[in-house]
């Protein structure tokens, strides 16, 4: 039975931190031991970018491996992989991949291609991570169906609490109509100024209103410049400052994730997983 874990870091609004939190994150993991392979879900490529790879129309991606597998090829996952220096695993994207969006509308079991296409390599890993883009295409939907749960990164803004019902709600027709093993991990506060009074309000408007259906992760992301710089410099935040604010709160929310995993297993009844 595959211990891997397939998490779709997913928000219907842009800007709330999703690349981010996947490649942090990732290699938070990393760190405390955990195989990661990270899958860039998003056409813009913005993943594949902050890890240091800039030249991509010239690379097999995620899009190259999800024709093959609409065109019922052979499918050679390794040879789509990028080892990054950080001792984590990448399936970058590029533009084609708004192309196969395109080619799902017409195939056949159009929302489980992403997941034939990783079902083989999910023995390699502890965690699979997908960076989601923030419109809710075909894209989206396989990612969402091969899912075992989403980490839903907020900033704390009023407008990105606003959003979550049509989000939840999203992922709610999801389980029931395509993946119902898909479940909500948390929402991970990011981007959060403790100085301000609307970081405050917002967290508590969030667990007033969704804390009784959805965790709200003990950690929270503060705001920093250094993020963003390390991302200009295809770096996660633990090469670029690693006595950061951010890298600390990152390795504590790997470890949050990890013991939420570590509760799951020992309750689960024992089954086989055969997606």
């Amino acid at each position: 039975m595959s211990q891997c874990k397939i998490i779709a870091i997913a928000n219907q609004k842009g800007g709330v931190g999703k690349t981010t939190t996947t490649l942090n994150f990732s290699v938070a993991l990393s760190k405390i031991g955990k195989k990661v392979l990270l899958v860039d879900a998003d056409p813009q490529g913005d993943l594949t970018t902050c890890m240091g790879y800039y030249e991509t129309d010239d690379i097999p991606t995620i899009a190259n491996l999800m024709m093959d597998s609409i065109n019922d090829k052979e499918l050679n996952v390794q040879k789509v992989i990028l080892h990054h220096e950080e001792n984590i695993d990448l399936i970058p994207s590029n533009l084609d991949l708004s192309a196969v969006s395109l080619s799902l509308v017409s195939a056949m079991s159009r929302e489980y291609i992403m997941r034939n296409c990783l079902k083989d390599i999910k023995k390699q890993y502890d965690y699979i991570l997908i960076d989601c883009n923030p419109s809710l295409d075909m894209i989206t939907l396989n990612a969402l169906a091969c899912a075992d749960k989403v980490i839903i990164p907020v900033q704390t803004q009023y407008l990105a609490a606003k959003a979550m019902g049509q989000l939840l709600g999203t992922i709610s027709k999801i389980r029931r109509h395509i993946n119902p093993d898909l479940n909500i991990g948390g929402i991970l506060l990011t981007l959060v100024d403790d100085r301000t009074k609307l970081s405050k309000e917002t967290k508590q408007v969030l667990q007033e209103i969704y804390g009784s259906i959805v965790k709200l992760y003990n950690t929270k992301i503060p705001l920093a410049v250094k993020v963003a710089e390390s991302s200009k410099v295809g770096k996660s935040i633990f090469s670029y400052d690693k006595r950061s604010k951010v890298a600390e709160a990152y390795m504590q929310f790997a470890k949050e994730v990890e013991d939420d995993e570590k509760a799951r297993r020992q309750n689960a009844p024992t089954h086989i997983d055969n997606r």
